[in-house]
């Protein structure tokens, strides 16, 4: 069986930053707002008050300490609460294929690849713009790629599930190198009236190149030796918008994300436990071998238990690099983020695991070694 490499990974940060202290000034002026107009029926016990936020409770419950977002304006204003920005026209390419672009422009570079390389282009993520025509094949146009492209969905496994297909392609002989990109344009997503939901999530971009051994010129590979891969119907995680709400009674409270944070981490976990220990059982790959765990960036609380289970004790920092602090919930692309900025440092013939999980459920889980 042909080996295959992840050769180079690209990530596109946007410049502006909102931290914690931000968020909850804007949140609790509209609990004021809102508890003030509503005062009335509260007394009468028809509404119920909204509680504040803190900084305190939001870093307790995941871990988060500020987050990137393409488009600033009107997240922090009480009277918008959402990103405000301006529509495209049809010759303008959208905000996830402007990040795709510099994403992977960077992982090129890392693999020493030009776009006469690359034959496929795959664009993962738990959101599109658009559903079509495909945003990877508009990329594809923009940097002059030949070959096919493809979008694919898996919510936050999005990205581990596009490498997994990108292997199979090159071992089925339809590509030899794969550009895979995952842009998260996920602030318009998030309900930043919600208490439970207005920190989670983030903006970002990751790109991978995945080749076969033989044709890698890059200095920082890593073997992909395993590739394990579930689903498992749940709709703890959900989105509820779709292409049919224009032909459904508008109704302004239906949020686009919910989560049942409890029951996700109750459920989920033991999933995700379970599918890493059975490859790394058929890889041969002991506990004590892994010198990352670089895994999906939802929850610091999620990601301790996880690592705690893999290495049979609490993770050392370096082992299962937490990046959520500062980039909050970025969905597909958050293990990829952890795996580009902490893929330095090991030696040839270390282990590895790049792992991500979420809405479905899902669980992509990759055993790495480096080449």
């Amino acid at each position: 069986m042909k080996s295959v490499v992840i050769s180079g990974s690209g990530l596109f940060t946007p410049e502006n930053i909102i931290t914690n202290d931000e968020l909850v000034a804007s949140y609790n002026q509209y609990v004021d707002q809102f508890n003030g107009q509503q005062a009335t029926a509260i007394v009468a016990g028809d509404v119920v008050a909204l509680e504040y936020s803190s900084s305190e409770f939001i870093e307790k419950a995941s871990g988060i300490k500020a987050r990137h977002v393409l488009y600033k304006d009107g997240i922090l204003d009480p009277n918008v609460m959402h990103p405000v920005f301006p529509r495209r026209s049809e010759e303008q390419p959208p905000e996830m294929v402007e990040m795709a672009l510099s994403a992977a422009r960077e992982a090129m570079a890392q693999a020493n690849k030009t776009a006469a390389d690359i034959d496929l282009i795959i664009c993962a993520a738990s959101n599109m713009q658009r559903p079509y025509p495909a945003l990877s094949i508009e990329l594809q146009q923009l940097l002059g790629v030949a070959g096919y492209a493809f979008d694919m969905n898996v919510a936050c496994s999005s990205a581990t599930f596009a490498i997994s297909n990108a292997v199979n392609a090159i071992r089925g002989g339809t590509a030899k190198v794969v550009l895979v990109v995952n842009p998260e344009f996920a602030s318009p997503q998030v309900n930043y009236r919600s208490r439970d939901s207005h920190f989670i999530f983030g903006d970002v971009c990751t790109a991978t190149i995945i080749e076969a051994e033989e044709s890698c010129t890059a200095n920082n590979a890593y073997r992909i030796n395993g590739m394990r891969l579930k689903t498992e119907f749940s709709n703890n995680i959900r989105c509820e918008v779709g292409y049919t709400e224009h032909c459904l009674p508008a109704d302004p409270l239906v949020p686009f994300f919910t989560q049942q944070g409890r029951k996700v981490f109750k459920e989920l976990l033991p999933i995700v436990a379970e599918v890493i220990q059975a490859e790394m059982a058929l890889q041969q790959v002991k506990p004590e071998q892994l010198k990352r765990l670089w895994l999906h960036q939802a929850n610091i609380n999620m990601n301790i238990f996880a690592a705690k289970k893999i290495l049979g004790r609490d993770p050392e920092p370096e082992e299962a690099p937490l990046v959520l602090d500062t980039y909050a919930n970025t969905a597909s692309a958050g293990s990829i983020i952890a795996f580009h900025k902490n893929k330095t440092g090991l030696q040839a013939g270390d282990h590895a695991i790049l792992c991500s999980f979420g809405a479905g459920y899902s669980v992509g889980c990759l055993v790495l070694q480096k080449c």
